[in-house]
């Protein structure tokens, strides 16, 4: 890759990434029509490492031998720890603190910023464990972003009732699972391809919840395959199998490794202004001005926490 493609490349990446996470909620509770919130996870995570493993496996016949996106490597005995430990952070402990979080908060939308502070904890993190660089103009791009992603989400909204406290420490852990997870991908050596990484790593967590599966007590839906619901949530679990678990998942791991914790997190503000135009545009939901403005401040946010230069 020509370096000034490699400039450009995590950046498309990522917001790739970021759009297709933002429309993982529709899918999501199209899923859940069906499934129970653990069934759908393990159908979502099983399908997608099934798909790993084959695009992999046809990948690495075709690279005979040498490291492209799609080879899936065997995993060095002293790196296991790396892997095990971003599997436990994101998607383990990160969906079920998620999930518990969204039922603590009275509404989605009252969930939405608590669950949203990843771009301010990661600078923190990173810089800790990392010593990973964080600008002046990181700081204030990542505030300036985050007003808009607020504004964005609570302007237009008529109930400001939290529900159970217990929401804003669970949401808050939640966002500490995925700037862990971050972290621990950047730490992994580079020579492990990106498609390596997230199928190890999945296949680790997927284990995680068929173990949880069976200490709970193991059920299985009952489906109508006639159902309209059922056909909907087969539509839900492909997205999220296909292109919210794998796809995203690369394309999120690949941006990481080349433009850092810091940065890579604060295109989490984005993803509220990809489900607020998706809806704009096609559930002709009303965009009040200050939405707008949310929406400006978030871009333009991003665009100064990218900047490279360091003001003194």
């Amino acid at each position: 890759m020509k370096p000034a493609e490699r400039h450009i490349a995590p950046y498309i990446t990522i917001v790739t990434a970021m759009i297709i996470w933002s429309g993982a909620g529709i899918a999501v509770k199209a899923s859940l029509e069906v499934l129970s919130p653990l069934q759908l996870v393990l159908v979502r995570f099983t399908i997608a490492v099934l798909l790993m493993l084959i695009i992999g496996t046809i990948g690495q016949s075709f690279s005979k031998g040498s490291l492209t996106t799609f080879s899936l490597q065997r995993i060095d005995k002293r790196d296991w720890w790396l892997f095990a430990l971003a599997g436990l952070f994101q998607p383990f402990l990160y969906f079920i603190l998620e999930t518990y979080s969204y039922r603590s908060f009275a509404t989605p939308t009252m969930a939405e910023p608590f669950l949203s502070t990843s771009p301010l904890m990661a600078p923190l993190f990173a810089f800790w464990i990392l010593k990973e660089k964080v600008t002046v103009n990181n700081i204030i791009g990542i505030l300036i972003s985050t007003i808009g992603m607020v504004m964005l989400v609570l302007i237009g909204n008529q109930n400001f009732d939290i529900g159970n406290p217990w929401g804003i420490p669970l949401a808050l852990l939640t966002t500490m699972m995925a700037v862990g997870y971050s972290i621990v991908l950047k730490r992994i050596p580079s020579h492990y391809s990106a498609l390596t990484i997230v199928f190890w790593v999945q296949l680790v967590a997927l284990v995680m919840f068929y173990v949880l599966w069976l200490i709970t007590g193991p059920s299985l839906p009952a489906i109508d395959w006639g159902n309209a619901s059922c056909q909907r949530m087969l539509l839900g679990v492909g997205y999220l199998a296909i292109f919210a678990s794998v796809c995203a998942f690369i394309f999120f791991c690949y941006s990481v490794r080349y433009i850092g914790v810091t940065q890579a997190n604060v295109f989490n503000n984005i993803r509220p202004v990809f489900t607020a135009l998706l809806m704009w545009l096609f559930m002709g939901e009303h965009l009040p001005l200050g939405k707008w403005a949310g929406i400006v401040l978030v871009i333009v946010g991003l665009f100064i926490s990218q900047r490279q230069k360091t003001i003194k």
